[in-house]
Parts: structure tokens; sequence; C-alpha cells
């Protein structure tokens, strides 16, 4: 399916109207899934030319999306990636979890961003971060779009790594969400250590429902970012 490529549209009108030198793109991945990691990247580009075929990372297969995420380690100026545990997600809920892993991406970078442009409509990072929303921009912003490529390609390969000792989930390729194979493990043998435990399909396998965990705190500030499906959908 043809598409636009991304541009550098927002990333050179966050320069000229905040006056940032460094603008990082970030994007996420993981936050529907019902096993793994929430996955969250940084990616600093600058201004130059992105590799051919860059674009949201869902719009690429998995060879494509693989080789173009080899390319653009070596392409962007710097990345560094953040995750969140299932166990954090469950303590502290999604909004608060993505802003701990996007967090931990932007400080493992070599130097501090001046703004962020965010995915989708959410801010779910705050003060004291400079930050533009954008919807779709990891189609439409180049560093959104190679940030999305990258953590991609990362947590999949994470995710297929967890998945060895649990071959019946199918982690390889679903990456934890919620497929057949996936659902059908999850009636017989019930979650995995790397399950989100706080999610809503629980409460559609009696056997397992012990295991629920509920959360004690809440966010308060912000609400709460969907993403937590059920058993039937």
């Amino acid at each position: 399916m043809p598409y636009e490529p991304p541009t550098h549209t927002v990333e050179r009108s966050l320069r000229a109207t905040t006056g940032a030198k460094i603008v990082a793109g970030v994007d996420e991945v993981g936050r529907g899934a019902w096993a793994g990691p929430v996955t969250v990247c940084a990616a600093i580009t600058g201004l130059r030319r992105p590799p051919e075929g860059l674009t949201d990372s869902k719009l690429l297969t998995v060879k494509r999306r693989t080789e173009l995420a080899g390319t653009l380690r070596s392409w962007v100026s710097s990345y560094a990636l953040g995750h969140a545990s299932p166990e954090e997600i469950d303590a502290l809920g999604m909004t608060a979890a993505l802003r701990l892993a996007a967090e931990r991406a932007l400080g493992g970078l070599p130097v501090r961003p001046d703004a962020v442009i965010l995915d989708g409509k959410h801010d779910y990072l705050g003060t004291p971060w400079k930050v533009r929303t954008v919807i779709k921009g990891d189609q439409s912003c180049v560093s959104v779009a190679a940030a999305s490529v990258i953590a991609k390609v990362q947590r999949d390969k994470m995710m297929a790594e967890l998945g060895i000792d649990h071959a019946d989930f199918g982690f390889a390729d679903n990456a934890g969400y919620p497929s057949p194979v996936h659902k059908a493990a999850l009636e017989v043998r019930g979650p995995t250590p790397y399950h989100r435990l706080s999610w809503a399909y629980l409460d559609a396998l009696p056997q397992w429902r012990h295991l629920k965990k509920v959360r004690s705190c809440t966010e308060g500030r912000v609400p709460e970012i969907e993403g937590q499906l059920g058993f039937d959908f």
C-alpha cells in the first residue's frame, strides 16, 4: 500500500517555535500486549534525509522492518531504549509505566533533548519535558518513525527470547499480543511469569482468576491510557 514518507516538518517547527536544538522522537510498542514489557525508543535524527522506506513499523513486513532497523541504528545521531516490566505495569498502571520507560529511554541518550515528539494524542511524559504530541507521528515524523522501527524490532526479539521456555504461547510470532494461539495456551496453562496480571483477560479465565492483581495506587493527574483488552474482542 502506498504511503507518504515521513518528513522533518514537526522537528523544524519545534526548532523554530521553542528554540530547541536537539529534538528526540519517541514511540512505544507493547502497550496492548498481555505479556512482556512496554518498550520505548527515543531517537535523535537531526534533519538528514532518512533511509528509503522509513515509515511506521506496523506498515512494514518483518523482513523489511528488521533490515531497516539495522540501517537506522547506525544512521540516527543517537538512540536509546527504555522498558517497563510487567510487574511495573501491574503496580503503576500503563500511563505511569509508559512514562517510566520513556524517561529511561531519554535518560539513556548521550545528550538531553531540548524537546520531544511523542507519537499519539496523550502526553504521558509531562514536565519538565517540552513535549509535542502528534497523532500518527510514527508515519509523519522522521524521528518518531525511526524510534518506532527500532523499538518494534527490539521488543519482538526480546519476546521471542522470553518465549523459548513457553513455546505453547507463540511469543515469537505474537510478541505477547492476544493471538488465538496465545489465548488457547492461557486457558490451559495460565499466565507465565511474563504476563501482566492486573489486566482484564484474567476475568474470563475462572481457573486463573485468583492470580489477578489489583493496583493499590491511582495515578490521579493523568487519565489512564487505553490499551488493555479483555479476552473477547
